[in-house]
């Protein structure tokens, strides 16, 4: 029986310390070959998502320093799809060469640029929280701040200081309904890049806006209308733990979606890292009574093997 699985990849998967493009295809090649286990098997078709954050705001960058009447620089949507498109044809490059390796390549590795439906209305748009771009540290601050002084800069992680946008909430994947018969026809698809392009109604049609959606809650809804068996979230954390990094921490290893959500309103999850991850999985169980996981990018054989992760279950 062929089962149809949407993996949404973390940051890891793309970017190392050097952000230059020959770095980040070949980081992309080892991920590809890191995924092989899920499809080896010939049962399995393959949604992948990947994030674009560090890519947007380092391209948005390039834009500014560019900026002139003859050359203006791109908008955050349009900036957003041309990371999603660069990152797509590096992705599918990827994917291509290791399926041939394996044994696979009968069938093509598909990139589309994809558009996000989001409400105009969303909260999001008054509250910016999703970090792009750059960290900068605290001596840096007032530099940055005097070159754009538009910029909204948050604390990230503990890492230094980032540029953060709106981060309004999926409603609808544009294209997701063609979605079906490439995956259907044994193509392994590569869509809802960077949480897809935001866009809000428009009379007929649609409008780009100024934010970047969270791709794992895009990857969520991707996974919901493509009717997936199954969501993995690959993080560079890895599994889900109460209390992480303190001497009594909990792994979790399999947790029904009530005491799930339970714990998300108990607020036991990093907000900038872990919690939205655990939010978009569950939201996927609640919505689809399908089962989601979360782990890492170097436990994906043991996925496979022995459904090794955290699996968040109806």
């Amino acid at each position: 029986m062929v089962r149809r699985i949407v993996v949404a990849l973390g940051g890891n998967a793309i970017l190392t310390t050097d952000p230059s493009a020959q770095a980040q295809k070949k980081a992309l090649e080892v991920t590809a070959e890191q995924l092989m286990p899920l499809i080896e098997g010939n049962d399995t078709e393959m949604v992948v998502t990947h994030g674009n954050g560090p890519q947007v705001g380092n391209l948005l960058l390039q834009q500014l320093a560019a900026d002139s009447e003859k050359n203006p620089a791109m908008p955050l949507d349009s900036v957003g799809a041309m990371t999603q498109g660069e990152i797509g044809f590096w992705t599918a490059q990827a994917f291509t060469r290791a399926m041939a390796n394996h044994g696979l390549s009968a069938y093509p590795v598909i990139s589309a640029v994809t558009q996000t439906l989001v409400d105009e209305n969303d909260p999001a748009f008054k509250d910016a929280t999703k970090p792009i771009g750059p960290f900068y540290t605290e001596e840096q601050l007032p530099e940055i701040q005097a070159q754009f002084p538009e910029w909204e800069l948050m604390e990230d992680a503990g890492r230094g200081y980032r540029r953060v946008v709106p981060s309004p909430k999926p409603l609808e994947i544009i294209e997701a309904k063609a979605f079906a018969p490439i995956l259907a026809s044994g193509s392994l698809l590569i869509a809802s890049g960077g949480g897809g392009i935001p866009v809000v109604k428009d009379g007929n049609g649609y409008k780009g806006v100024e934010a970047v959606i969270d791709k794992d809650f895009s990857a969520a809804k991707l996974a919901e209308m493509v009717e997936a068996d199954e969501l993995l979230i690959l993080t560079n954390g890895g599994d889900v733990f109460l209390n992480y990094g303190k001497p009594d921490q909990v792994h979790l290893d399999t947790v029904s979606v009530a005491q799930m959500r339970t714990y998300i309103d108990e607020q036991r999850f990093a907000k900038g890292s872990m919690g939205p991850k655990v939010e978009a999985a569950v939201s996927f169980v609640e919505r689809t009574g399908k089962i989601a996981t979360i782990t890492s990018l170097d436990n994906v054989e043991n996925f496979v093997k022995f459904g090794s992760g955290t699996k968040i279950v109806p």
